[in-house]
C-alpha cells in the first residue's frame, strides 16, 4: 500500500506531461537508487503500482568505447525523434571512481541542445563499480520512463571494453559504435560484445570516408564469420528475422540519422512480426530476478553477524599468505549455515 507522499508522486508520474510529471520521475529515480532498507521497500511498492504502464516503448542499448560519440549520436538521434513527435528518456552510466567511489556524471553538459526540450529527460547515474557497463537501477529506472509515457528509451553504457554487454540483456536493440582507423583490424572479430550487437554504427565519417568504409567492408565480413561460430540465429538468410548491420553515418554532423532510424524502425517491425521482441523482454524479465536474487544473498550474506564476526579474522590470514582465499571463502559461507562448496 502506498503511502500519502508515494502516491501522489505516482499521481503526477502517470499525468500530462508537465515540470511535476519530471519531478516526479527524478524523484522515483532517487528513492529507486537509495540503499536504504525503507526506502528499497517504498520502491517495490512504486514499482509494481506502475509496472501495468510500462513495456510500451522502444528500449535502444548504446555502447562503445569512450570518445566514439555516443552521447553526440544520443543528441543528434533524440533531437530528430522528438522533432518526429517522440518523448525521449535517456539513461546515461557513468564510470564510478574505483579509488573515491564518485563520478562527474557530465552527460547534460555534452547533450546541452536536447537537455532542454520538454519531451526529452535525460538521467546520469554512476555504475558504482557495476560490471556490464550499466547501473544497478537502470532497469527500475527505464520501466519508470516508460510509465511516465516516454516511447523511446535509450541506455548509454560506460563503454569501456568487451564486456559491455549488460545493456543487451535489458534493451529491445543494442547498437555498437566503432571509430574507422580503430587500428587493430583484428578488434573486428573479437567475440564478446561483437556478437552480441544488433546494429553496429561506424561514426565520424566525416572525418575519414575511406577508414570508415573499410571498417565497414572488414566489419561486415566479421560479422559472416561470427554467424556462422557464434549465434546460430545470425547466420539464417531468412528475411522474416533481423541479421546484424553495419553503417557509417556522422552523428556531429548528421549525415545518416534518417537512415540510421529507417534501420531501426525496420529491426522493430520485424522484431514484433516474427515475436522475437516479446521473446526476449521474457527472457531478460527471468534473468532481471535472477541478478536481483544474487544482489540480495550478496547482501544477506555480508550483514549476516556470523560472517561479520569471522571477516577481520580471515581476511588478515589471507593478506598475509597464511591461509588460501578459497579455504576463507568457504568457512564463511559456512558461518552461514550452508554448504556452498
Amino acid at each position: 500500500m502506498l503511502n500519502v507522499v508515494d502516491q501522489a508522486l505516482v499521481n503526477d508520474l502517470t499525468g500530462a506531461p508537465s515540470a511535476a510529471q519530471r519531478r516526479a520521475l527524478a524523484k522515483i529515480i532517487t528513492l529507486l537508487e537509495s540503499t536504504r532498507m525503507d526506502h528499497r521497500q517504498r520502491a517495490d511498492e512504486v514499482l509494481n503500482t506502475l509496472l501495468p504502464k510500462t513495456g510500451k516503448s522502444f528500449r535502444l542499448g548504446i555502447s562503445g568505447v569512450p570518445g566514439v560519440g555516443k552521447s553526440t549520436l544520443i543528441e543528434t538521434l533524440g533531437l530528430d525523434l522528438i522533432a518526429k513527435g517522440h518523448r525521449v528518456a535517456v539513461l546515461a552510466i557513468d564510470p564510478s571512481s574505483s579509488l573515491s567511489g564518485g563520478s562527474i556524471l557530465g552527460d547534460k553538459t555534452r547533450m546541452e541542445r536536447l537537455s532542454v526540450l520538454d519531451n526529452a529527460f535525460i538521467r546520469p547515474s554512476p555504475s558504482s563499480l557495476t560490471l556490464g557497463g550499466v547501473a544497478e537501477k537502470t532497469r527500475e529506472a527505464m520501466l519508470v520512463a516508460e510509465a511516465a509515457g516516454f516511447d523511446i528509451v535509450i541506455i548509454e553504457t560506460v563503454g569501456v571494453g568487451q564486456s559491455e554487454i549488460a545493456v543487451a540483456g535489458m534493451t529491445d536493440m543494442f547498437l555498437l559504435m566503432q571509430l574507422p582507423n580503430a587500428g587493430d583490424d583484428l578488434q573486428a572479430i573479437k567475440k564478446g560484445v561483437m556478437e552480441i550487437a544488433d546494429l553496429i554504427v561506424i561514426n565520424k565519417v566525416d572525418i575519414d570516408p575511406d577508414a570508415a568504409m573499410r571498417a565497414q567492408l572488414f566489419i561486415t565480413s566479421s560479422l559472416r564469420l561470427l554467424g556462422f561460430q557464434g549465434n546460430p540465429d545470425h547466420a539464417s538468410h531468412d528475411l522474416e528475422f533481423w541479421h546484424p548491420t553495419v553503417m557509417c553515418l556522422s552523428a556531429l554532423e548528421g549525415d545518416g540519422i534518417p537512415e540510421l532510424w529507417e534501420k531501426i524502425l525496420h529491426f522493430q517491425k520485424l522484431q514484433n512480426a516474427n515475436g522475437q521482441l516479446a521473446s526476449r523482454r521474457k527472457q531478460q524479465a527471468g534473468a532481471w530476478m535472477w541478478d536481483r536474487i544474487d544482489a540480495g544473498l550478496k547482501n544477506a550474506f555480508q550483514n549476516h553477524p556470523a560472517v561479520q564476526a569471522l571477516l577481520p579474522s580471515l581476511s588478515a590470514e589471507v593478506n598475509q599468505g597464511t591461509m588460501a582465499a578459497s579455504v576463507a571463502a568457504r568457512r564463511l559461507l559456512e558461518a552461514m549455515g550452508h554448504e556452498f562448496f
